[in-house]
């Protein structure tokens, strides 16, 4: 299928138990975002280094009991926010019903993440292809939302050498991967400019997962 070819249905299955969910937050965006906006004033991103001793290109944000964190020890999850040594805040509400609901439409119930990863992109950056494999519990999906500027997501195979679909996404839509397709490898083309009402000129993607 030609993904940039129509306008998408509200659900595109991209393998066995992958799913895109074109829009899907949007009917929850305005609290959604204002959470967003008010932890990133307060925990603001950091650019982490990554165990090869660069500094990745994109910075993060964490919530949840289980914060991801990168250094030259690896990567991994920590309790504490490595800046600060605090505890990471609450996932709200509104972030928990919404990946609960992702969950759901792909076919995972019951799915209750206790780590919400933000990643935020400018323009020039990108996430090579990559496992989500620091989970202690891969029985869950991952639930990855996207808000602001467009970015191709690019979801490969359980090899890195499989071809890759590249899908279009823009703001407010969901991509949720799990059971067959967990480790797929997947990563994030180099995102171009762009400008969006509530984000500028960034792109901010919350990845939920089930971390322990």
């Amino acid at each position: 299928m030609d993904l940039f070819s129509e306008q998408p249905p509200d659900y595109v299955p991209l393998a066995d138990g992958a799913c895109w969910l074109p829009g899907f937050a949007l009917p929850v965006m305005d609290e959604l975002w204002s959470c967003v906006a008010q932890h990133l004033r307060i925990y603001p991103p950091q650019q982490m280094q990554t165990p090869m001793g660069y500094l990745m290109s994109v910075t993060t944000s964490s919530m949840g009991d289980w914060g991801w964190v990168s250094s030259a020890n690896g990567y991994g999850y920590s309790a504490v926010n490595p800046a600060t040594q605090q505890a990471w805040p609450p996932i709200p509400p509104v972030i928990l019903h919404l990946a609960s609901a992702a969950a759901l439409k792909a076919g995972y119930a019951g799915f209750v993440p206790d780590s919400c990863l933000m990643n935020i992109y400018q323009a020039g950056n990108k996430m090579g292809l990559h496992q989500d494999k620091d989970e202690k519990d891969t029985s869950q999906p991952i639930v990855s939302v996207s808000l602001g500027i467009p970015a191709t997501f690019l979801f490969g195979g359980s090899k890195r050498s499989d071809k890759t679909q590249k899908i279009p996404l823009h703001h407010g839509d969901v991509v949720v991967w799990g059971g067959h397709s967990r480790r797929f490898y997947h990563g994030v083309a180099q995102v171009k400019p762009a400008i969006h009402p509530l984000t500028g000129q960034q792109r901010i993607n919350l990845t939920l997962r089930k971390a322990r």
